[in-house]
């Protein structure tokens, strides 16, 4: 029996060893697949450990109890009971640790996926914030932006009957349908312009009109769903600042997460597990107080479950933004005459769709691995069928 004792010693610090130096290889990785590898790494590592301890102290009080049936004399049962009392407690206390190791594994781990949502949240607020302004889609959707439009326009007002013809206030003179209509009717009715001018000045300006009438909607709707899409990146920004300061109120850990990752405190943040952790480790030696036991290892997993919501929170939002992109992307591409009036498209245009169409690609890769969205990630953090 002292051999086997001396061997669960062992195998106990072996397994502290093999958690510290997982630890300390995965605290600068920001995938997300190698963090979650990690994890499953780390898990079956303890659990191996555990079940190896486990089974010897099993083994141990299955012994005992044999020798409990076949005790002969009355100390000999005693010191078989009291023996039976130690073993019992010595398993309750290998399962408290293995609980709390495998709740710091996931712990350290969800704290790194925030980490790396947060990154990722403020990338898509750049993202947002980059894409073509109101006043940009504005010189792309409104012919008045155009130089051959305002040329026409000119030299319809410059010849413009003085008794008959009338221009427009600055207001309407701006408005797309306004303007065009003003100029068509001019053109069309001003009499000291001749057939061939006139014929001359509508092609100078019959992809710009066709190319706005058509887009100037499409063009529009992309700025407002994408300013949506912005304010809804804000809120879960806010949400996922929420999470933070729920997920460190163990701990007693009270920075906010923007500060925390201007001041890089991460380590701060171990350290006040490693307290917390060294507080339940003293607990569990105790032997005394099991329902704060219970209560300290429930305060670790409870953020993990809050974690797993926002992730589908996160991944819902992802997904909308995915759509309302593809979406943009087939109405830049559903212009008809683009090739025909491609002299008059606007390079603006042009570069709108293209970033348009990396974006496709961000949302479906960089904003959204895979490897987040599948049960990998539940089976991991959530302890559901982790060594299946």
């Amino acid at each position: 029996m002292v051999r086997s004792w001396y061997f669960l010693l062992a195998l106990l610090l072996s397994s502290v060893h093999v958690l510290m130096a997982t630890e300390s290889s995965s605290s600068s990785n920001e995938d997300i697949s190698e963090l979650l590898n990690e994890l499953n790494t780390q898990i079956q590592a303890k659990s191996i450990t555990f079940n190896v301890a486990i089974n010897l102290l099993e083994q141990e009080l299955n012994t005992t109890n044999q020798n409990l049936k076949t005790a002969s004399t009355t100390d000999e049962m005693v010191r078989m009971l009291f023996q039976r009392m130690e073993l019992e407690e010595d398993i309750k206390q290998v399962n408290n640790r293995y609980i709390s190791d495998i709740s710091k594994i996931r712990y350290l781990k969800g704290l790194q996926i925030i980490k790396i949502l947060y990154e990722k949240t403020l990338s898509l607020d750049h993202h947002f914030a980059t894409v073509s302004t109101l006043n940009e889609i504005n010189k792309i959707s409104n012919p008045n932006q155009y130089e051959d439009f305002r040329n026409v326009k000119d030299l319809l007002e410059k010849d413009r009957d003085k008794k008959t013809g009338f221009s427009l206030s600055t207001l309407l003179g701006d408005n797309i349908y306004t303007s065009v209509v003003h100029s068509l009717v001019s053109l069309f009715s001003n009499n000291q312009v001749s057939k061939t001018e006139k014929e001359k000045s509508l092609q100078q300006v019959e992809c710009i009109l066709d190319f706005t009438l058509r887009m100037n909607n499409d063009l529009n709707t992309i700025y407002f769903e994408t300013a949506f899409l912005q304010k809804s990146n804000e809120t879960v920004m806010k949400d996922l600042e929420q999470l933070f300061r729920d997920y460190t109120q163990p701990i007693r850990y009270t920075t906010e997460l923007k500060k925390c990752r201007e001041n890089d405190d991460w380590s701060l943040i171990r350290g006040k597990l490693n307290t917390y952790l060294e507080t339940l480790e003293t607990t569990i030696e105790s032997n005394t107080e099991d329902n704060k036991i219970r209560s300290m290892q429930i305060n670790l997993q409870f953020p993990i479950d809050r974690l797993l919501q926002f992730i589908t929170q996160y991944n819902s939002f992802i997904d909308q933004g995915s759509k309302f992109y593809e979406k943009f992307d087939i109405m830049l591409n559903s212009y008809e005459n683009e090739q025909q009036c491609s002299s008059k498209i606007p390079v603006a245009y042009k570069t709108l769709k293209k970033n348009i169409s990396l974006s496709i690609d961000k949302f479906n890769t960089a904003y959204k691995p895979i490897e987040i969205n599948g049960s990998k990630l539940k089976q991991l953090l959530y302890g559901i069928n982790e060594y299946e």
